[in-house]
């Protein structure tokens, strides 16, 4: 078993006729269909109400059994095979360094997100922990066992971070704390912290408040939308969602104000309709406010309403990384840069002997996230294959080499200088 599932077809990685971005008219999400009242609110696993009995390996079945946090949660295929969970390899990487926990309940997420697997209205096609997320499996553990395990690695462990992602439901901000209290009765924090991904539709400021209290190390927002425009439309009310722009900017800045600078950030998805330019914008500002921005490519989730658009092409996926990488971590600001008619990226603000140095250290092209114990710019959330297949790598899990490099450079169109 590897630790992502082979495309059942092929995904285009360019827009159609070539080219170089994906534009707004194009990236528009199919309208969710109506669900059939007996199939709401995982009314067929509360129906049958099958006992579970240990890990729950997805297998899309009517037979899912009866799970819910705290007691029991779901983490990707990377992180039940680094726990030993799941036999498996992945693809030129030995494990992952953060074990991310994922909120459960029958009844699913409550939001209906376009590009997401676990939305809403996948609920009369496929059980909540049979959906995949982020091109993968996400097995269904108990809490006390993935718990005991990392307890029971002590030092040894691989983990450099644990990350609690909520989900839209009225039980998460409760379940939430039950699951970071459980992890820090047992688990040294400076050894292993832990982030917050949060669910800011049902959160107040005093949510934000206890669970830094209670020895949460970061706060996270998913943004996802570059723009409030894009927002609405693929988490708002163009998909019957709950999420608002305005919410979420909300409790984004509550998290500014409790976790202090560097220790909140927000996930933003390239490729979604919006410029380069807004989502470089996007990245100044959360710079200029103390946080960082944590990039996801766009990739077209089997199931979502979003699976019949193209995946963010190379190029403009590779201009905004290193844009981002530049912004939040060699003090490049976005008006240095220069931005074509169409918003694209056309000048990086430096030298092109400094930006050569910086595209040849392969840095900027990893997986980007809350991070690890390496060094600031190295993400303990490296998320294997989540938002590409290894065959064309868009968020590298792994330091890159200069075979990596060379592909990377052809994709940025930057030709190395010679000495």
């Amino acid at each position: 078993m590897s630790c992502y599932r082979p495309e059942a077809a092929s995904v285009a990685l360019n827009t159609p006729g070539g080219a170089d971005q994906n534009p707004s008219a194009l990236m528009q999400p199919r309208a969710p269909a109506a669900t059939p009242r007996e199939m709401k609110n995982g009314a067929r696993v509360r129906g049958n109400n099958v006992a579970p009995h240990g890990v729950y390996l997805p297998n899309y079945n009517i037979l899912t059994p009866h799970m819910r946090s705290p007691e029991y949660v779901q983490m990707s295929t990377a992180a039940a095979i680094t726990l030993g969970i799941m036999p498996g390899r992945m693809h030129r990487c030995s494990c992952t360094r953060c074990l991310n926990l994922l909120l459960t309940y029958p009844e699913g997420c409550r939001a209906n997100c376009a590009y997401c697997g676990l939305a809403r209205h996948r609920e009369a096609e496929r059980d909540y922990a049979d959906r995949n997320f982020i091109r993968v499996d996400w097995p269904a553990v108990p809490l006390e066992r993935a718990i005991d395990i990392v307890a029971r690695d002590g030092a040894a462990s691989p983990f450099h971070r644990m990350c609690i992602s909520m989900i839209t439901h009225p039980r998460s901000d409760a379940d939430t704390v039950t699951v970071l209290k459980q992890w820090t009765e047992r688990i040294d924090l400076s050894a292993i912290p832990v982030s917050i991904l949060s669910n800011p539709t049902t959160m107040t400021r005093e949510d934000v408040k206890r669970l830094r209290d209670l020895g949460a190390d970061i706060f996270t927002v998913a943004l996802d939308a570059a723009t409030p425009e894009i927002f609405d439309r693929t988490r708002g009310k163009g998909v019957q969602s709950p999420h608002s722009w305005s919410k979420y900017w909300q409790i984004l800045m509550d998290a500014r104000d409790i976790f202090g600078p560097q220790k909140f950030g927000s996930h933003i998805i390239v490729g979604m309709g919006e410029t380069e330019h807004d989502a470089v914008s996007l990245v100044q500002r959360l710079a200029d406010l103390g946080g960082h921005s944590h990039m996801f490519c766009f990739f077209p989730e089997k199931g979502s309403l979003m699976d019949h658009l193209p995946a963010t092409p190379r190029d403009q996926w590779r201009r905004v990384q290193l844009a981002r990488y530049l912004i939040d971590y060699r003090g490049g600001r976005v008006e240095n840069m220069s931005f074509d008619g169409q918003g694209r990226v056309i000048d990086f603000g430096l030298p092109q002997s400094e930006l050569d140095t910086i595209v040849g250290e392969g840095v900027a092209f990893r997986t980007s996230g809350c991070p690890g114990k390496f060094s600031d710019d190295v993400s303990a959330c490296d998320r294997p294959y989540g938002d590409s297949p290894p065959s064309n790598i868009a968020s590298y899990p792994f330091q890159p080499n200069q075979t990596d490099v060379r592909k990377i450079r052809r994709q940025l169109r930057i030709v190395e200088q010679k000495p």
